[in-house]
């Protein structure tokens, strides 16, 4: 498993156990989920560059050698979500070890529930693949909306160490 980062201030690990709380994800009118394909890792960059705009991932022609070259990396556990327009309107990039690394919505999908139905295929997915939970990190300061979101998930905090 490739070394985390050490959690910032206000970084909390938060847990789904898979259990029969799982849903069927809603899909909002004109919104479709599809899976990564090769050609999707320049908007991906691009998405998640612009959604969290703190310049960790650096430029694309690093940051995809990093990501794809990872053992964590299947493409089969990027999910993406295509707007009307057939526009990148949001993504959850999956660790095989059950862990949403990234989960982002465009300022311009959000609110219409896109971020929920993700989770919930999230959720499914992994169930599917023998997981009995799946866990993420997000910062409750910089984040308050996605702690929320989980939260109504039913994700509740755990310790750092799993």
């Amino acid at each position: 498993m490739p070394e985390p980062r050490p959690p910032a201030l206000n970084d909390i690990r938060l847990r789904k156990i898979l259990d029969e709380t799982l849903v069927a994800p809603h899909w909002p009118d004109g919104f479709v989920m599809r899976s990564f394909e090769p050609g999707d890792a320049p908007p991906l960059h691009a998405l998640l560059s612009e959604v969290f705009d703190d310049g960790t991932d650096g430029p694309f022609d690093e940051w995809w050698p990093r990501i794809s070259g990872d053992p964590e990396f299947d493409p089969e556990l990027c999910f993406l979500v295509i707007d009307a327009k057939g526009r990148l309107a949001a993504a959850a990039l999956c660790w095989t070890s059950a862990f949403v690394k990234d989960l982002a919505v465009h300022p311009e999908a959000r609110g219409k529930g896109i971020g929920e139905a993700l989770m919930w295929h999230v959720f499914a997915s992994f169930r599917d693949r023998g997981a009995d939970r799946v866990d993420l990190k997000t910062n409750t300061v910089e984040n308050p909306a996605a702690v929320r979101l989980y939260e109504r998930l039913g994700m509740t905090p755990v310790a750092w160490e799993g």
